[in-house]
C-alpha cells in the first residue's frame, strides 16, 4: 500500500491492485487564501469526506469523478465504516458533526479522524475496533490539540499514527505546527519523502508516530 500526504487532511492511498482513495480533498485557496497547498492532481477511484467544509470536501476541482463516501457502505470491493463524532467538544454546537471513516487496504486497517474535536468516548473507540494506521489531526483550535491527540492515540492504540491538519508555510490557520505534537516523544519516525510504502508484515507491535511531509 502506498500512502502519499498531499497536505492538510488529504492523503492519496493506493492498494497493491491499483485501487485508490483520496481523503478529505481541500480547496486550494480556501478561506480567503489561508490554505495555499497546490490543487490536487491525483485521480482517485474513491473520495472519503469527514465533513463538508471547503478545506475537506472540495470535489469540483478534482481531475475526475470518483465515488464519494459519507456513510457505511461497500465500494469497489472495499468496506467503509463510519463512526459519528463532532467537530468540537460541545456536541457539534460550534462546528457541527464529523465522521471518522475506516477502511482496510491490503489487510491494513486505516482510520481517518477528519476534524475530530474531542476525546473519544469508550463507545466510539469500541465501534472503531482495531486500527493499524491512524490519520489524526493535531493542530488544535478547530480540532483536538497536540495533548488531546496524544490521548486519542493512547485510546485507539494504532500501530502507526500519522499526524495531519497542522500549520505549515502553506496553511495560515492559527493552529500548532507538527513539532509541538512530536516534541518529547521517543517513538517518532520521519519520512524524507511525502510518499511511503506500508506492508502488513512490516507493521511493528510497538506503536510509532510517522511524520510525512506534505507534497503540495
Amino acid at each position: 500500500m502506498i500512502i502519499k500526504f498531499l497536505g492538510h487532511s488529504c492523503f492519496f492511498i493506493q492498494s497493491d491492485d491499483g485501487t485508490s482513495i483520496l481523503t478529505d480533498p481541500y480547496k486550494s485557496g480556501a478561506y480567503g487564501g489561508a490554505l495555499t497547498y497546490e490543487p490536487i492532481a491525483e485521480s482517485a477511484d474513491i473520495v472519503t469526506l469527514s465533513h463538508e467544509h471547503e478545506d475537506h470536501a472540495e470535489l469540483n476541482s478534482l481531475p475526475n469523478q470518483p465515488l464519494i463516501i459519507r456513510a457505511d457502505c461497500r465500494a469497489l470491493g472495499l468496506v467503509f465504516d463510519v463512526v459519528d463524532t463532532f467537530h468540537d467538544n460541545v456536541g457539534g454546537k460550534e462546528r457541527g458533526a464529523n465522521r471518522v471513516i475506516l477502511f482496510s487496504i491490503d489487510d491494513i486497517r486505516i482510520a481517518h479522524l477528519g476534524d475530530l474535536g474531542h476525546i473519544l468516548t469508550p463507545e466510539q473507540v469500541e465501534k472503531m475496533g482495531e486500527v493499524d494506521v491512524l490519520l489524526i489531526p493535531i493542530g488544535g483550535r478547530f480540532t483536538i490539540d497536540p495533548d488531546q491527540a496524544s490521548q486519542v492515540v493512547k485510546q485507539i492504540h494504532p500501530k502507526i499514527a500519522i499526524p495531519m491538519h497542522f500549520k505549515t508555510d502553506k496553511c495560515g490557520f492559527p493552529i500548532e505546527r507538527v513539532d509541538t505534537f512530536l516534541q518529547g516523544k521517543s517513538n517518532v519516525k520521519r519520512s524524507p519523502t511525502s510518499e511511503v510504502v506500508l506492508r502488513k508484515e512490516d507493521l511493528s507491535q510497538d506503536p510509532s508516530i510517522l511524520y510525512i511531509p506534505p507534497s503540495n
